[in-house]
């Protein structure tokens, strides 16, 4: 959420802001309500004086018919304040409605677009595998080997759900191993920062499975995938399924004032994930690319405010640092206006390149949120000075197993079908060089 004085203060900064998002809000009748509430605010708190005040001498003064009077008008006063907090309080809620509406401004680095083709590519890496046959999907291989199956599911769990099996799985949990240790290493991280030319204090990832439920207000605060169309809810238990580590991980903070010396923190969160996908009937229907269910390593940070663009840059050189070890080709993306997420103010997307499809694919995203979620979650820092402001809160992909999966099986697809095991990942795996039936 946006500050209330920035948005009176800078009115055509936020409108185009939202524009640029594609969402519409009536800024106009949002600063009128603000008008109307901190008018009635001050009016209560005038009357409330005013009755302290009158208490006061209700107690010293000795003329007990004066008494009676002074009560009788308190009486009056207060039902006047009753009436007032009333009316307040209808206010705040329209004014609440609109505040929570408004998106997080787009950084002056962030292209602009209507959607995912206002993208910009920033960066290549790695070169794309040249095969002597035609490469298969990830589905194709998948079955012949026994390790990816979505017909039992399908008839089990429905459609967009899978069983993973074997290997599969040994390289889930490999993948997962390798990125800890990276998240883990003092001497990775300081390694990672500096060959990027990156200023950060290379603080390790404290790791963290956070719960997969979380309460629809508490979502409501993080700004993500709000509504029953793209998320489960369970409104009997006042509880939903989060759709990343990052919606329970980024509220552990809510309420909390940490002290300046503690920023940053860093936490690496691994959690099944659940979406609806009520918008991909037909899209990405075989295989594993777009599930109901999958899971997900995820970083959170909470740091200082003028840190903040620096950690974003970091997660982003621990993506590329991750893709490089499996020597994965991938493509750096600024992600447009339109097509960037509703709290976000900056936005980087990783595409790994995916040879059976013949195209690049996202499977890492970075968001840099700014003060914008802790301002809902009332995330704050005590400075050394003693002023107290929100932190800055960024988030990111270490890996979508599901995603990340597909990548390995198409890039390292042999001739014979079989898949080889990325150098890197062997060791979690027995040393075994390849994935057969």
């Amino acid at each position: 959420m946006l500050d209330i004085k920035f948005i009176r203060e800078n009115k055509d900064i936020v409108q185009e802001g939202a524009k640029k998002k594609r969402v519409e809000v009536d800024l106009d009748k949002l600063i009128t309500l603000d008008d109307e509430r901190l008018k009635e605010l001050k009016e209560i708190e005038d009357l409330r004086a005013e009755v302290n005040r009158v208490s006061n001498d209700i107690v010293r003064d000795q003329d007990s018919a004066l008494k009676i009077q002074l009560i009788e008008e308190m009486r009056g006063v207060k039902e006047e304040i009753k009436t007032k907090e009333e009316k307040l309080k209808k206010i705040i809620e329209e004014w609440q409605k609109i505040m929570l509406k408004i998106p997080n401004i787009p950084s002056v680095d962030t292209p602009e677009g209507i959607d995912d083709s206002g993208n910009k590519i920033i960066k290549n890496w790695g070169e794309k595998p040249q095969f002597s046959f035609s490469p298969k999907e990830h589905y194709e291989l998948g079955k012949t080997l026994d390790i990816i199956d979505t017909e039992t599911s399908g008839e089990v769990s429905g459609a967009r759900f899978s069983y993973l099996k074997g290997d599969a799985v040994f390289l889930q949990f490999a993948l997962i191993q390798m990125c800890l240790e990276i998240l883990t290493n003092t001497e990775t991280l300081k390694k990672i920062a500096e060959e990027s030319k990156i200023s950060i204090t290379p603080s390790v990832f404290l790791p963290v499975i956070p719960p997969v439920f979380i309460r629809p207000l508490v979502q409501v605060k993080m700004a993500r995938y709000m509504t029953p169309e793209e998320h489960y809810m369970f409104p009997n238990d006042d509880l939903m399924l989060i759709g990343s580590a990052e919606h329970t991980l980024g509220s552990m903070h809510i309420n909390k004032i940490f002290k300046e010396s503690e920023l940053p923190i860093r936490y690496a969160g691994y959690s099944t994930a659940f979406r609806r996908e009520a918008g991909a009937a037909g899209k990405d229907a075989n295989g594993i690319l777009r599930q109901h269910q999958f899971d997900k390593l995820e970083m959170e940070v909470f740091s200082l405010p003028e840190n903040s663009m620096q950690e974003q840059n970091f997660l982003v050189a621990i993506q590329e640092h991750v893709l490089q070890m499996l020597k994965l080709p991938y493509q750096v993306v600024a992600v447009c206006t339109g097509d960037m997420g509703f709290p976000d103010s900056r936005q980087i997307d990783i595409e790994t390149w995916m040879p059976g499809q013949n195209k690049y694919r996202e499977t890492h995203s970075s968001d840099s949120t700014g003060g914008f979620q802790s301002r809902r979650l009332n995330t704050r820092v005590k400075r050394e000075n003693g002023k107290i402001e929100h932190v800055h809160m960024n988030d990111a992909t270490v890996v979508a197993i599901g995603r990340t999966l597909i990548a390995i099986i198409e890039n390292y697809q042999q001739a014979n079908g079989s898949i080889k095991i990325p150098e890197v990942l062997r060791k979690y795996m027995g040393g075994r060089e390849f994935i057969t039936q």
